[in-house]
Parts: structure tokens; C-alpha cells; sequence
């Protein structure tokens, strides 16, 4: 049996009660976090409380795959990660794998940013359009597809999810002012308006703490905010329910005068 179970988005404390259950009665855990990882705890807390084997995967073994499989073609074995366990490309080729070899599989869910963002911010989770990632800008590596998604969901009148690059390995995790900063000088290059200094962007970092930081506005006033610790996503909305701004208003204090024209 191989179980997929996602721990939530901050801490060990935020897996379920069932993904609890399991990892106190599987034979081995692996756990990867390089997509992803708890800021706000630590693993090792919660293998402590089950008393099971463990093992920190690279990428390279979840991608490899035969690791875990190997495994769980005779044992039970959790495969956890920090979220929600099928989010993750890596992590879906790792379960179709499973599948297609026979291994008896099981999901057990956890909390997302999926979920957590459009609630933390009081927008409508089924106004967004496709989700896109800012990366680490390389050399000869400087995509414009976030700036793309951005857009295209904005000629659709939607929301636009933006995930911030991890580079767990390195202990580097992209911030919000850092993606501004990226999406700006797309739009030096582009000039569409699509990431203009008066766009109305939505910062949210630590969520699932008791203390998420949620702050919008221009993004010539969110690029100087302090959103502290990672990590950190942010929103681009498209076209505002009046409810949706009276939202925003009280939660991600962005000045009235910005949304008029939604209320």
C-alpha cells in the first residue's frame, strides 16, 4: 500500500487525524520537500510522535520513482508532502505510476494554498483561471509565460493565482517583492499594461500561521511592503464582485478608492 498524504501548509500540526492515523501505522516514510515546505515546524516533531523509519527524498528520487515503489510493492509506505500530496507534477507521475504497477494506493488530502488564498483573501475560488509560478530568474532564463497567464486570465475577467519559486535545496524561497520586482521589468519589456504600476495585486505570506500577513493595493505600494517571513504567493484579481471588494477592503486593506468602480 502506498499512501499519498499532504501534512497542510505551515506546520506538522495541520496534517488530519486520518493522515495521523496512517503515518502511525505504515513500515517507512518518505517525505520530499523541495515543491514545497512546513516554515512553520518541523517534520521531525511529528516522526517522533510515530516512531516509523524515515527518509528525505530529493527530487531526483521522487522523479526516479523506483525508490518508493520498490517499497511499497511489499510494504506499507506513506509518501508525504507539504500541502496537499497531488498538487505537484512530480507527485501525480509518482501516483499514475503507482497505479499502473498494481500498488493498492490511498490519498489523504491536506490543506492547500489553492484553498487557503482565495479565502484568505475574500476572493471567489471559482473566478481563477490558470495558476502560474514566478522562478528564479537565471542566466539566459527569463520567461515571460507568468506575465502570459497573468494576462490571458485577465482578458477573461479572472483571477490569477501566482506561486513564488522554492528552491528548498539552497534554503532560497522567492518573496513578493521579488516577483514584483520580476513581473515589472516584464512589463518594461511588454509595456501592455498587464502588470502596470496602478494593477492592484494581493500579497499573502504564512499562510495557515495563526498570524497570515494579507496586504493589496497598487503594486507600486505592495512592492516596498514587508511581508516577513516565507512563505509568500501573491494574486492579481481580474473583474471584482462588489462583494469581492468589500472583501479586499476589510481583509487585504487596499484603500477604498481603489475598488470603486466594483462597489
Amino acid at each position: 500500500m502506498l499512501y499519498f498524504i499532504g501534512l497542510g501548509l505551515f506546520s506538522e500540526d495541520d496534517i488530519s487525524i486520518k493522515g495521523f492515523n496512517a503515518l502511525s501505522n505504515v513500515d517507512v516514510i518518505y517525505a520530499e520537500f523541495y515543491t514545497a515546505k512546513l516554515m512553520g515546524g518541523n517534520i521531525d516533531n511529528l516522526i517522533s510522535k510515530v516512531d516509523v523509519p524515515f527518509v528525505k527524498l530529493k527530487r531526483e528520487d521522487v522523479e526516479d520513482k523506483n525508490i518508493v515503489l520498490e517499497e511499497a510493492m511489499s510494504k506499507d509506505v506513506a509518501f508525504v508532502v507539504a500541502g496537499d500530496p497531488l498538487m505537484a507534477t512530480t507527485h501525480t507521475e509518482l501516483y499514475v505510476e503507482a497505479k499502473s504497477k498494481g500498488i493498492d494506493t490511498r490519498i489523504i488530502h491536506g490543506s492547500s494554498i489553492f484553498s487557503a488564498a482565495p479565502g484568505l483573501s475574500g476572493l471567489q475560488a471559482y473566478k481563477f483561471g490558470k495558476t502560474t509560478t514566478v522562478p528564479f530568474p537565471d542566466e539566459n532564463f527569463f520567461p515571460h509565460s507568468p506575465y502570459d497567464a497573468i494576462k490571458s486570465n485577465l482578458d477573461m475577467g479572472l483571477h490569477t493565482l501566482v506561486l513564488l519559486d522554492i528552491q528548498a535545496h539552497k534554503n532560497r524561497f522567492m518573496t513578493i517583492n521579488e516577483a514584483i520586482d520580476y513581473l515589472s521589468k516584464v512589463e518594461s519589456d511588454r509595456n501592455e499594461g498587464v502588470f502596470a504600476d496602478d494593477t492592484i495585486v494581493i500579497g499573502i505570506a504564512q499562510a495557515g500561521s495563526d498570524n497570515p500577513v494579507v496586504k493589496g493595493g497598487r503594486v507600486c505600494d505592495v512592492a516596498g511592503y514587508d511581508f516577513g517571513s516565507p512563505l509568500h504567493c501573491m494574486i492579481v484579481p481580474g473583474n471584482l464582485h462588489f462583494v469581492e471588494a468589500e472583501a479586499l477592503i476589510t481583509l487585504a486593506d487596499i484603500p477604498e478608492k481603489l475598488l470603486e468602480k466594483f462597489l
